[in-house]
C-alpha cells in the first residue's frame, strides 16, 4: 500500500457560526440561546465578539485557501436569517452567507453548511423551544429558505450539530438542565427536523447531499464483567446509536425503546411522523470525534461518581444502566480529556459495518492554551502530534476497507469552547485575544498550520512526524 490518502480526498477545516462570528446583535440579527444562556463561569470570554469572524471572514478564508483546505464547514446562524426563528426574513443575514460562500467559491474552497449547531433563536425557546412540535415547522421553513437562496452553489449539507451531546450535556452546552421526560420528546422533535432536513434537500438542491452530524465515539466496558457490557450496550445506544439509527434505518432501536420503556418515557408522535422517519435517508454520515468513553454498571446508588477523574466521564449516570468512568490505559490532554486514537479507528469501523454509508470527520482536534511567543508564532507540537495519531488510526481505516472521503478538523480558527472561553484553543490559526480583553483580534498561523498544509499538499502525514 502506499499509505497515502485518496486523491479526491476532502481536506477541510470547521467552526461553528456562534463560537465564532461574534456581531451577536448587528445587520437584523435575532438573538439566540448562546446570546442569552447563562454561563457557568462568568470570567470566561461570551459570544458577542468571539473571534469576530463576522467582519474578519474574508481573511480567515484568504488564510484557509492558503493552508489548502478543499471544503470549509461552517454552520449558518438561524437568527440571522429568521431573527424570530420564522416568519419574517433578514435579508442582510441571507446576504452575508451569500457573500461568505462567494468568498469561498472564489478560492476554490467548497462550503460545507450546518443548518444548526447549538444557537436556537431565542424567541424559539421561549416557546418551549425543541419540546414544543412548533420548532419543527420552524426549522422546516428556515432549511427551505436557505436550500433555495443557496443551494445552487452548495452542494454538502449538514444538519443538527450533535443532537446526543446536546441533550446529554444540557447544562454545559445549552446552560440548563431538561427534565429527562421532555429530553426525549426534543430527541424525537430533532430527529424529526432532521428527516424534513433531508427531503427538503433532495428536493430542492440539485445533486445535494445531505448528512447527519452527530457526535460518535465508542463505549467501552470498564471490565468483562456481563453487567459492565450491558452497561457498554445501553449507553452506546442512548449515546451513539439511537441517533443514526433513526437517521439512517428510520426506526428507533430496541436497546433505546427497552431504554425508554424502563425510565417510563414515552414519545409523541405526530400522525404523519411514521412516513416522514421511513421515506427520508442521509447520502453520508458527517462525524465528529474527540474521545471514548468508558462506562460500567452502577452498583452503589450513593457513590456514583466513584472511578471518575476526566472530565468526559462525569456527566454519564444513569442509576440502574451505566456510569462513566476514567479509562487507565488512556492519556489525557490538558483539559482532562483522555486521547484514544485506537478508538478513533475502531470507531470509524463500527460506525461503517453498521450504516455502510460514506463518512466525513467534521471534527476532530484538541483543545489547548497556546502561548503567543515574543516573536509571533505558537508552537503547539501536541496539537500536530494528536491530529497524526488520528489521522494514521484514519489511514488504516481506510485501508481495511471504510469509505472514508473527507476529514474537517476542529478548528479553522480559534474559538471561543462552548463552557471553557477563548483560553482552550482548538485552530490551526491563532486569534489575538484573551478573555477579557480584545486587542487587535489578529491571526496568526500556528506551527500546526505549516503541518496541516503540507499534510494536504502531498496526501501523506509528514515524514518527520510519524
Amino acid at each position: 500500500m502506499s499509505h497515502k490518502f485518496p486523491d479526491n480526498f476532502l481536506w477541510g477545516a470547521s467552526i461553528s457560526a456562534h463560537q465564532t462570528e461574534g456581531a451577536y446583535n448587528n445587520d437584523g440579527k435575532g438573538l439566540t440561546v448562546q446570546d442569552t444562556r447563562i454561563r457557568d463561569n462568568h470570567e470566561i470570554a461570551d459570544f458577542t465578539v468571539a473571534s469576530d469572524h463576522y467582519h474578519h471572514y474574508k481573511e480567515d478564508i484568504q488564510l484557509l485557501a492558503e493552508l489548502g483546505v478543499k471544503v470549509f464547514r461552517f454552520s449558518i446562524s438561524w437568527a440571522r436569517i429568521f431573527p424570530q426563528g420564522c416568519k419574517e426574513i433578514n435579508q442582510a443575514g441571507i446576504d452575508h452567507y451569500q457573500n461568505v460562500i462567494d468568498e469561498c467559491l472564489s478560492h476554490n474552497i467548497q462550503p460545507m453548511i450546518t443548518l444548526n449547531h447549538f444557537d436556537l433563536p431565542q424567541a424559539l425557546e421561549d416557546i418551549g423551544g425543541w419540546s414544543n412540535r412548533k420548532t419543527v415547522d420552524a426549522f422546516k421553513e428556515y432549511a427551505q429558505t436557505v436550500f433555495k437562496a443557496y443551494g445552487s452553489k452548495v452542494k454538502y449539507w449538514l444538519t443538527i450539530n450533535e443532537p446526543n451531546i446536546m441533550l446529554l450535556v444540557d447544562q454545559k452546552i445549552l446552560g440548563k438542565q431538561i427534565p429527562i421526560e421532555e429530553k426525549y420528546q426534543q430527541f424525537h422533535h430533532l430527529m424529526m427536523a432532521e428527516k424534513y432536513a433531508f427531503k427538503l434537500c433532495h428536493e430542492l438542491v440539485e445533486n445535494g447531499q445531505i448528512g447527519p452530524v452527530p457526535n460518535i465515539s465508542l463505549v467501552y466496558p470498564g471490565t468483562s464483567k456481563p453487567l459492565d457490557n450491558q452497561a457498554a450496550l445501553y449507553f452506546n445506544s442512548v449515546r451513539n446509536w439511537a441517533y443514526l439509527d433513526f437517521s439512517c434505518f428510520g426506526r428507533y432501536n430496541t436497546v433505546f425503546k427497552d431504554y425508554l420503556k424502563q425510565k417510563n418515557i414515552s414519545i409523541t408522535f405526530s400522525p404523519e411522523d411514521e412516513t416522514v422517519m421511513k421515506e427520508n435517508f442521509p447520502d453520508f454520515i458527517a462525524m465528529n470525534f474527540y474521545t471514548t468513553m468508558t462506562v460500567e454498571k452502577p452498583m452503589d446508588k450513593n457513590n456514583m461518581s466513584e472511578g471518575i477523574s476526566d472530565q468526559q466521564s462525569e456527566d454519564i449516570m444513569d442509576w440502574g444502566f451505566y456510569k462513566g468512568v476514567t479509562n487507565p490505559y488512556l492519556k489525557k490532554n490538558q483539559f482532562n480529556w483522555t486521547i484514544d486514537p485506537d478508538g478513533f479507528k475502531t470507531t470509524l469501523q463500527t460506525l461503517y459495518d453498521r450504516y455502510h454509508l460514506p463518512i466525513i470527520i467534521t471534527e476532530n482536534g484538541l483543545g489547548a492554551k497556546d502561548d503567543l511567543t515574543e516573536d509571533k508564532k505558537i508552537h503547539d507540537p501536541y496539537r500536530i502530534d494528536y491530529l497524526k495519531q488520528h489521522l494514521e488510526q484514519a489511514l488504516e481505516a481506510i485501508e481495511a476497507g471504510v469509505d472514508l472521503f473527507g476529514y474537517s478538523p476542529w478548528s479553522a480558527i480559534d474559538l471561543i469552547s462552548v463552557h471553557e472561553g477563548i483560553s482552550k484553543r482548538y485552530g490551526f490559526i491563532y486569534v489575538d485575544r484573551t478573555e477579557k480583553e480584545l486587542k487587535q483580534l489578529r491571526r496568526y498561523k500556528k506551527d500546526s498550520f505549516y503541518w496541516y498544509q503540507k499534510l494536504i499538499q502531498t496526501n501523506k502525514i509528514p515524514a518527520e512526524s510519524r
